[in-house]
């Protein structure tokens, strides 16, 4: 079985300028100084391993829990953003490693992007 954190942790930190450290106790990436990806595993006792990631809006937000309500979730304390199960042995770990990388886009600085981005 994979291990969940080992592969978010190496789909966030193939990012150009990706950091990892821990926000209110949750393996967290940033880029300059941005959270863009958090891991979760029992968070506050939900039973889910998840990781959450930036959307665009409410409305990329909304369109993609009502399309794959098995996949994703609201994340606590995290509006504007999309909890991605990590559980069983269903995960499209391409999928999750993407929307990790357009959560970065959404953080990241200009200058980044413009270099040519990810």
């Amino acid at each position: 079985m994979t291990d969940p954190l080992s592969n978010v942790r190496e789909a966030a930190l193939d990012l150009p300028e990706s950091e990892e450290r821990l926000s209110h106790g949750q393996p967290t990436f940033f880029v300059a100084g941005k959270q863009f990806a958090q891991f979760r595993h029992n968070h506050h006792n939900d039973h889910k391993t998840v990781v959450c990631v930036r959307v665009s809006g409410l409305d990329e937000q909304a369109m993609l829990l009502e399309a794959d309500p098995d996949t994703y979730s609201k994340p606590a304390y995290l509006p504007s953003w999309l909890s991605i199960n990590l559980s069983g042995e269903g995960v499209d770990w391409a999928h999750v490693a993407d929307r990790i990388a357009a959560s970065w886009e959404l953080a990241a600085p200009r200058r980044l992007l413009e270099a040519g981005g990810r």
